[in-house]
């Protein structure tokens, strides 16, 4: 089950495409943060959502809010796929231990063994104040996420 609104996020250390470590405390005190899980690097949905928060990405990450997005793929994976849709966002590796964060937010289907599309707006205090999963197939709405963080950033 997805860890909801009013719950501590739980904090975790991932290597970005940079294979450099993100840690969602880095942003404690600092910056509420987008968390976007998506299941893999370059199929057809996960680039149409991650291209949108691209397109958009002022309405996502500025000086109070950070995009951090997260899939079991490698960080050589996300290199590439970065590379080539020109992320300015941090596409962080679950890929070891094999989806421990997707499973920490509850959004790691363990058939597939990828995670689910979950999202989840942590605000500054590191609480969850917006969540969201939608089953493999079904996009995601950005309106949703710009509204939550409206509301955490005031």
């Amino acid at each position: 089950m997805p860890i909801g609104s009013g719950s501590t996020a739980p904090d975790f250390t991932l290597k970005d495409q940079n294979m450099q470590e993100v840690s969602l405390a880095d942003f404690r005190g600092d910056r509420h943060v987008l968390l976007v899980f998506y299941p893999l690097a370059f199929s057809g949905r996960c680039g149409g959502e991650l291209c949108g928060i691209r397109d958009g990405l002022g309405a996502f990450q500025n000086d109070e809010v950070q995009v951090l997005s997260v899939s079991v793929d490698s960080p050589l994976a996300h290199k590439v796929w970065a590379q080539r849709e020109g992320f300015g966002f941090p596409l962080l590796s679950d890929f070891w231990p094999h989806g421990a964060v997707a499973r920490a937010y509850g959004v790691f289907d363990e058939d597939r063994g990828t995670a689910d599309r979950g999202t989840f707006v942590i605000d500054k205090g590191g609480v969850v104040r917006f969540s969201e999963v939608n089953p493999p197939g079904k996009a995601r709405d950005p309106a949703a996420w710009r509204k939550a963080l409206d509301e955490v950033a005031g």
